[in-house]
């Protein structure tokens, strides 16, 4: 199931979205959609990777050395 919504685009980058689209033969939803789904897991990382710094800047989570977690999953031989 997909649903739909709607965005506003700068008069150039709606003009390079459409020409873009003319030139290959898709439309500019493909590009619009192929642009968010490559972005998406990016940002997503970078609000996770935010989240796990501020808490360990708090003290509620801490680091683990190469060593240790070798010695923790068993691989220390």
């Amino acid at each position: 199931m997909s649903k739909q919504t709607a965005i506003r685009l700068s008069d150039e980058t709606y003009a390079r979205l459409q020409a873009l689209a003319k030139r290959t033969g898709r439309t500019a939803s493909y590009y619009i959609r192929e642009a968010i789904e490559e972005r998406l897991e990016d940002l997503e990382d970078i609000y996770l990777a935010e989240r796990v710094l501020e808490r360990r800047e708090r003290g509620e989570s801490r680091t683990y050395t190469l060593e240790e977690m070798e010695r923790e999953l068993g691989l220390d031989d």
